[in-house]
């Protein structure tokens, strides 16, 4: 499938999202990630491994100060600025490509931007916070806005959808208007369609294999499923419950995700693997664009 193109243009920044795989790499600044276990708490390992990502070839660091893995607790604002803001405040003078924080709260998003940051990702598609939109809005940088059912405490208790892609794909469609009628400008928006965010299993898979759907949407298409459970889950021998999410096999699993995701129509994946993706991207948009 070829991605249609768009230009985010903003700032110092441009990103040209359809023409090559755009990979955002992630760094989790929390002590109950699913995906590292904390190995990023500190805020030098994690400026440390935002340098990495970029070396790596990420074209966007996502950085979050709280876990929204399934059944994960919220944190105060004030405990997730304590977080995030030293490490964008020495990571943003230090790389080219902008930061995303990874948020909910407008008065995190606010101090991110201060101290550097260039995108907000917010899982709750400006749904949790009435500050958000205008703060979003005025700041005019890009705004990712993500599908999840209920609340990371509630979504995965018995997910369920008459069909599941359209109901995400008319959830992303109100989100969208919501934004603009926030002033928010659709060139300024992404959408993300929240595997594992309150789908089962098997939702996750189809989901990807119908990314075609959301393409009349008409704005960019991010898709983060790595290392996710559905992918452990297809990964495990059949008499384990689950397997640690940094097994090279479950790395691998990931990168077939994400593939598969820029092949149906992903303009950005989120990652923890860049250099990995990255790799296996360049194959795969040279193959997309040959002729």
């Amino acid at each position: 499938m070829a991605n249609h193109v768009f230009e985010l243009t903003w700032g110092d920044h441009c990103l040209v999202l359809g023409r090559r795989a755009c990979v955002m790499g992630v760094v989790n600044i929390t002590p109950d990630s699913f995906s590292d276990g904390g190995r990023f708490f500190d805020t030098r390992a994690a400026v440390n491994h935002g340098l990495a990502l970029v070396a790596a070839g990420a074209n966007i660091v996502d950085i979050g100060g709280e876990s929204t893995r399934p059944f994960s607790d919220p944190v105060a604002a004030e405990e997730e600025i304590r977080r995030v803001v030293p490490v964008i405040e020495a990571l943003a003078p230090r790389i080219p490509v902008p930061i995303s924080i990874d948020t909910t709260k407008a008065d995190v998003a606010r101090r991110a931007l201060a101290a550097g940051a260039a995108m907000i990702n917010d899982v709750s598609a400006l749904r949790v916070d009435p500050a958000m939109g205008p703060l979003a809005a005025a700041a005019d940088v890009p705004v990712i806005l993500m599908h999840m059912l209920g609340t990371p405490k509630t979504m995965q208790v018995k997910p369920d959808y008459q069909d599941v892609v359209d109901e995400v794909r008319r959830f992303l469609a109100d989100a969208i208007e919501r934004a603009m009628s926030h002033g928010i400008a659709r060139s300024r928006i992404v959408v993300d369609p929240g595997i594992g965010f309150g789908k089962t299993f098997d939702h996750n898979l189809l989901l990807i294999r119908r990314l075609d759907a959301f393409e009349d949407l008409g704005v960019p298409l991010l898709v983060g499923a790595s290392r996710k459970a559905f992918i452990r889950n297809l990964l495990k021998p059949e008499d384990a419950k689950d397997i640690p999410a940094d097994l090279p096999a479950v790395a691998s699993g990931s990168l077939a995700a994400a593939v598969a995701a820029v092949l149906n129509g992903a303009h950005i994946v989120r990652v923890h693997d860049v250099a990995a993706a990255r790799a296996a991207l360049t194959v795969v948009d040279a193959i997309r664009h040959a002729s």
